[in-house]
C-alpha cells in the first residue's frame, strides 16, 4: 500500500515550501512520485495506491499496475489502519505500507521487507526523524496507530512500545523528505533547489 498525498501547487509538501517555495516543493513531490512508481511498479505483489485527498484517474499511477482507493479517516494513523483492516479483509496475509517521499528507498528494500515477514511478526523502517518510512504485519493489530502524536520524533519509539512483546525486524534508518535540510546536500535535488 503506498500513501500519496494529490500533487497540487501548494498543497504537497507544505514543511519544504515554506523554505523553497510552492512551486519547486511540487516539482521535488512530483519527482519523488516518479521514483516511488519505478521501485514498485514491477514487484510481484498487488499494489494499492491510497490517494489523500482525491482518487485521480489519469496520472502517473497506472490503474493497471495499481489499483487505486481513498484514504479514509481522521489523522494519519486511522487512514493507515482503515487501509490495512480494508487489506486483511480482502484476504491478504503480509501488508506492506509505505509513504511515497522517500528517495532513498529502493525495489531491494521492498523485496526484503516482504521476505522478512515470512519469519517475523512486523517489519518496520524507521525513518531519521523518529518516525518510520515502512511498516508491514501479518495480521491486523490496530493498537499500532493509537495514540501517536503523527509528524513527531516519538512515533517509532511509541510503536515499538506497542510491539515490544513480537517478533519485530528493524530495516535499515532512512531519510524521508520533509525539510529543506533533508535535500540541501543530496545532488539529484539541486535542479530543484537552484531555479
Amino acid at each position: 500500500m503506498i500513501f500519496t498525498r494529490n500533487p497540487e501547487l501548494g498543497k504537497c509538501k507544505t514543511r519544504l515550501a515554506s523554505t523553497i517555495g510552492d512551486q519547486a516543493a511540487l516539482e521535488i513531490y512530483t519527482f519523488l512520485l516518479k521514483h516511488t512508481i519505478a521501485i514498485t511498479k514491477d514487484l510481484d505483489v498487488f499494489k494499492e495506491v491510497h490517494y489523500s485527498v482525491k482518487i485521480r484517474e489519469h496520472d502517473l499511477w497506472d490503474s493497471k499496475i495499481y489499483d487505486k482507493k481513498q484514504q479514509s479517516g481522521g489523522d494519519l494513523g486511522q487512514r493507515m489502519e482503515h487501509a490495512f483492516a480494508k487489506g486483511f479483509a480482502n484476504g491478504y496475509q503480509n501488508i506492506i505500507i509505505i509513504g511515497s517521499d522517500m528517495y532513498e528507498l529502493n525495489k531491494q528494500d521492498l523485496e526484503r521487507a516482504f521476505k522478512t515477514l515470512q519469519s517475523h511478526d512486523y517489519v518496520i523502517g524507521p525513518a531519521e526523524d523518529g518516525g518510520y518510512y515502512l511498516f508491514g504485519m501479518k495480521s491486523l493489530n490496530s493498537q499500532v496507530f493509537k495514540n501517536k502524536i503523527w509528524g513527531t520524533a516519538t512515533v517509532l519509539e511509541d510503536t515499538l512500545n506497542d510491539l515490544r512483546n513480537n517478533n519485530i525486524k528493524l530495516l535499515e534508518e532512512r531519510n524521508d523528505v520533509d525539510y529543506y535540510e533533508d535535500i540541501k546536500d543530496i545532488d539529484v535535488f539541486q535542479k530543484f533547489l537552484n531555479q
